[in-house]
């Protein structure tokens, strides 16, 4: 914490908006490097495995609203005296990339050698990076910028490398010809946790075949157009209706070629015909079968997702091209016996909605699922906030059925540091001092093991999500300063969407397990999404996105934390006007309390040890504030950053500004100097309380007023580098509290009394009648009938137990509590 002041920048002008004063403060944050880390620092790390946005186009809503949330917690902490860790990452790797520079420079990779698709690639995403990093500063993120990497750079891959040889070592890398999944568009290798379910509308035909000894089997499938590889015919082994015909040989019509019959208890009785037909491949069934029943491999579907000359007449023919041709052909051969319409879920690959397909190619896999009790025991030790999100986590590991395929046919990625021998075929892994190497421009160190000095490049990259993984790595200097990692990993707290938690949050599990056996943070943060008003989910398709951009300049950054502040961890938020309304009249009636509180204070100095000649009101507040301190902190240790929101907020507003600022006034406009200090005492404490408590949400706005309208109050070169405020215990008081509640209830009676009569909140009443149940009640509205009378401008205030109605009274108020 700094212990001098700088001199701030001169107070702007506000105008309508707060987007000047926002901009003045991010300079005056850079410039006077607020957020920077320093290792050597006092006090305990506190890092941040900080999502690195995919370089894409442009901030979403999306981004603005779960990059304050991490915001959030960053800058509580930073004030609760830990040393944070905040570095900033950006997503230039892989597919994402590729895809966005051939859409920007309608070009196909394919035309270009990798080292020229790679030169494109750069020069495209260093202008995307610009305005990214331009509009996630429109935030106030408390990032350390000096911090940022980007997913391809030189340190990056270097990691990305290294993680491969270990691995490679631990005997947890291999190469293997085996079926995977390909995406036929992208045309590349994608792994199990890339895939995302879509329905789509297809139809389910029914086709006989002809079996030996005269008789007929019927199966019923969506995908009739890989009948060419069909390698053979499965039916539950208790099926009365196929028992007989187990054993026999169906007969694949157009292709002149016989599949056996087998009894597999695998297939489903009760769906379609309960006659399943096995073709090479069609799903992830047809992959263990070929295992199971040692069945050859007949692959008709090319990487460019085209039906190659196994397919006979339909080759060339993209496969829902096929699919409609081969229905015609078997319909005219009497092969069909109906076709039904059905909508069913699909694998699609995530990137570009795709459905996939199974071929046999030559991939990298890092071997993983031997290990999935250990990542499920992983998962119990981290802390999930929401805790609920784990069952996610859980769910896709016990539903992995494959290693994962770590390799891509793609140009613009993190290439695998692998040669291989020409003349054994032996694999050449580069040696850890050549990192980062790009085997097609580098040559290996030594000869292979059998002598031989001429070697072939592997022309593979790694799955993004490779790289990725690495995040707290990459941050924490892995492998290159072993004090700097020590001190920031494993780190703290890993914030991110719920969508990816099977990707990201996984994947740098595994990587961190394998690597170090460890956990790679304490504590995972899930955000959710961000819906239009009817409860979709943002997207460009539907036409409902609303850009940050154009929120943040119509309001303010602080208003749009304000209301991303409101969401419950892991919860989806819909997007609503009203709530940038309700934060814009928040921080117009925070800002003018400020004001009024540093003029009703101007004279006044704090001295040490003085003891203040409190009255109830005082002691009421100084209670709540104490509570409100511990609610706010307990929350934000919990994480429920809305909750510690909610709790500064509501004070401020229900009970500060509406009750206590207007119970002092004559205090403080009064001439008696004992009450008058005490009041100001408790404003200004209270005033410079709820600014730092408000910071980590709406940090332009809290610097504002400590750096304008408090200067001269102002410890610190910033409020983010004040100390959180911490309850007083000794100050919490439960009977002072419910006095106040009793003060504040005859206030809102007679504010309504005005109310129903037209009357101005500074027009006089002469008298009011206060009912009392009981004789200590009215001995505490005592207390404070200083405040009723000055408050709310009554002349003479009657007291009574029972028959108070019979008062006389010139303004018949009657209260009773």
């Amino acid at each position: 914490m700094a212990d001098s002041k700088q001199n701030p920048p001169a107070q702007a002008a506000q105008k309508n908006e707060l987007r000047e004063t926002e901009i003045k403060w991010q300079k005056y944050w850079e410039e006077n490097a607020i957020y920077k880390f320093d290792i050597d620092a006092k006090g305990p790390v506190y890092s941040i495995d900080t999502p690195p946005p995919t370089v894409s186009g442009n901030m979403h809503l999306g981004h603005a609203f779960s990059y304050s949330h991490q915001d959030f917690i960053a800058r509580y902490k930073r004030m609760k005296g830990f040393n944070v860790f905040y570095p900033f990452g950006l997503d230039d790797n892989g597919l994402a990339t590729e895809r966005l520079v051939e859409k920007n420079r309608k070009i196909r990779s394919k035309d270009f050698t990798r080292e020229q698709f790679i030169k494109i690639c750069f020069e495209e995403t260093a202008a995307v990076e610009d305005r990214m990093k331009r509009q996630f500063g429109l935030l106030g993120l408390s990032v350390d910028w000096s911090l940022i990497y980007r997913t391809i750079d030189e340190w990056c891959r270097k990691t990305a490398q290294r993680s491969f040889l270990d691995i490679y070592e631990k005997k947890r890398a291999y190469i293997k010809e085996a079926p995977i999944m390909w995406c036929p568009v992208c045309e590349t290798a994608i792994a199990q946790a890339e895939l995302e379910d879509k329905e789509e509308d297809s139809q389910f035909v029914y086709i006989n075949f002809k079996v030996d000894g005269g008789n007929k089997i019927t199966i019923a499938t969506t995908r009739p157009e890989l009948m060419p590889a069909c390698v053979a015919i499965h039916v539950h082994p208790d099926d009365e209706r196929y028992k007989k015909l187990i054993g026999k040989e169906a007969e694949i019509p157009f292709f002149n070629r016989k599949v056996k019959i087998y009894a597999n208890k695998g297939t489903a009785m009760d769906f379609g015909t309960g006659a399943v037909y096995h073709c090479t491949f069609g799903d992830l069934d047809d992959v263990a079968w070929v295992k199971e029943f040692n069945l050859p491999i007949i692959e008709i579907v090319g990487k460019d997702g085209r039906l190659n000359e196994k397919a006979g007449n339909y080759k060339g023919m993209k496969t829902k091209e096929a699919r409609k041709k081969i229905i015609e052909d078997l319909k005219e051969a009497g092969h069909v016996e109906k076709v039904d319409p059905i909508r069913h879920v699909v694998n699609t690959h995530e990137r570009c909605k795709t459905p996939i397909e199974i071929i046999t190619s030559k991939q990298w896999f890092l071997k993983y699922l031997d290990l999935k009790e250990e990542f499920l025991k992983k998962g119990r030790e981290l802390n999930w906030h929401p805790e609920h999100m784990r069952h996610r986590y859980d769910n896709w590991i016990k539903g992995l059925k494959w290693d994962w395929c770590i390799s891509r046919q793609r140009f613009f990625g993190v290439p695998f540091p692998v040669w291989y021998c020409k003349k054994c075929g032996e694999v050449k892994l580069a040696e850890e001092s050549q990192l980062p190497v790009d085997p097609l421009q580098d040559k290996p160190k030594g000869k292979c093991k059998c002598g031989s000095s001429e070697f072939e490049p592997e022309k593979d990259v790694f799955d993004t999500w490779f790289t990725s993984s690495l995040t707290p790595q990459i941050n924490a200097k892995w492998g290159e300063d072993e004090k700097y990692f020590n001190k920031v990993f494993p780190m703290a707290m890993r914030p991110q969407a719920h969508d990816i938690i099977t990707l990201w949050a996984f994947n740098t599990i595994v990587k961190a397990y394998l690597h170090s056996k460890k956990l790679p943070w304490k504590d995972i943060v899930i955000s959710g999404y961000v819906l239009d008003p009817k409860g979709r989910k943002m997207s460009k398709s539907l036409g409902n996105v609303v850009e940050p951009e154009e929120i943040i300049s119509r309001y303010s950054s602080d208003i749009l934390r304000y209301w991303s502040a409101s969401a419950s961890l892991g919860d989806d938020s819909p997007f609503q006007e009203k709530d940038f309304v309700t934060g814009k009249k928040f921080t117009n009636k925070m800002i003018n309390a400020a004001k009024f509180v540093e003029m009703s204070a101007k004279d006044f100095k704090p001295a040490k040890n003085a003891k203040y000649k409190f009255k109830a009101p005082d002691l009421w507040l100084m209670s709540r504030l104490n509570n409100v301190k511990k609610e706010a902190a307990d929350a934000f240790d919990r994480y429920e950053f809305a909750k510690a929101l909610a709790a500064v907020r509501n004070f401020f507003w229900l009970e500060f500004a509406d009750f206590y600022l207007e119970e002092a006034k004559h205090r403080i406009y009064g001439t008696e100097k004992e009450s008058r200090e005490a009041a100001q005492y408790a404003l200004l404490t209270t005033m410079l309380d709820l600014v730092k408590m408000i910071a980590p949400f709406m940090p332009h706005m809290a610097e504002e007023i400590y750096l304008t309208t408090f200067k001269e109050r102002a410890n610190c070169k910033s409020i983010h580098l004040e100390k959180w405020p911490d309850a007083d215990e000794k100050m919490i008081d439960e009977d002072a509290e419910k006095k106040g509640i009793l003060l504040n209830e005859i206030i809102s009676a007679l504010r309504k009394y005005k109310s129903s009569k037209n009357m101005p909140m500074n027009g006089e009443i002469a008298e009011i009648a206060i009912l009392c149940k009981e004789k200590k009640d009215e001995k505490i509205v005592k207390e404070f009938e200083e405040e009723i009378m000055n408050t709310m401008k009554v002349k003479e205030i009657k007291f009574s137990g029972n028959g108070a109605e019979n008062l006389e009274v010139n303004e018949k108020v009657s209260i009773g509590i």
